[in-house]
């Protein structure tokens, strides 16, 4: 074998070493976390054979949705959309302020931008299924408390996502606005703004998509929406009428990412 043809072997052999060894690791972690003798969660898949009878039955009805039931949908669904454009509004301009604040290149303050991202990861640490648990506990059944879970569920997103691409890009407008005598708010309003504006927006129409889908489940625990009547349906084992909340809300999501693709190529 010659010299050449040696080192490609030597050269394939190690780049596919480290995948491979990623890949035994992953299997058997999935392995040891599935084992319920190693410690793992239990996980029967037997269960799957033994109800298959009941499965079968439920999408049997799912597969037969009553159209006659879309006009009572209409009214939460309505409350649905109106709950995820709020909420997304109201977190965007909450958002803006403490993006710039997190970000090291727009406030180089390092106790003010801990603090900014400290409370950041605390809102985002915490489920938004707890939030509206919570706060439907403490304002009452409704729409309201699934605004304001929306409104924290967004801002963990918006900020964390904004503020480090700020961070990840070249900033050589602000030391020109610093070399110019300029404060760092004035940077930040008339150079650094501008320049996230389009970032920022494409990150506020994704988190109103996200909206639309989470204010289905919120209304399990009585947040308002479309999931208030989800859940009713279900637990009357009314799975026609499950099937066509399920459809409406794919139409809506699907109508939704469509318009925010759009609006996205012309912020571009």
């Amino acid at each position: 074998m010659t010299l050449q043809a040696e080192q490609k072997k030597r050269g394939f052999q190690s780049r596919w070493t480290k995948p491979a060894i990623a890949v035994v690791g992953v299997v058997l972690m999935t392995i040891a976390s599935a084992a319920p003798g190693l410690g793992g969660v239990e996980i029967d898949l037997g269960a799957l054979w033994r109800n298959w009878r009941n499965g079968y039955d439920k999408l049997l009805q799912m597969l037969q949705p009553n159209v006659e039931f879309i006009p009572r949908t209409l009214g939460p669904m309505l409350e649905a959309l109106q709950m995820a454009f709020v909420g997304a509004v109201i977190s965007a301009l909450i958002s803006l302020p403490l993006t710039l604040w997190a970000a090291s290149a727009s406030n180089p303050n390092a106790v003010g931008r801990a603090l900014v991202r400290g409370i950041i990861n605390v809102i985002r640490a915490v489920p938004d299924l707890v939030y509206a648990t919570v706060l439907v506990a403490m304002v009452g059944v409704g729409a309201l408390p699934g605004v304001m879970t929306l409104v924290l569920f967004n801002l963990g997103i918006v900020v964390k996502l904004v503020s480090e691409s700020i961070d990840s890009t070249d900033h050589r407008y602000m030391e020109a606005g610093r070399a110019a005598g300029g404060t760092q708010f004035q940077i930040n309003r008339d150079m650094t703004l501008p320049q996230v504006l389009p970032l920022f927006m494409n990150q506020w129409l994704y988190t109103l998509e996200l909206n639309v889908r989470i204010s289905a489940i919120l209304g399990i625990v009585g947040a308002g929406g479309i999931g208030r009547l989800l859940d009713e349906r279900r637990s009357f084992y009314a799975y026609s009428d499950v099937s066509v909340i399920i459809l409406e809300i794919l139409v809506v999501v699907l109508a939704i990412e469509v318009l925010s693709n759009y609006l996205r190529r012309r912020l571009q």
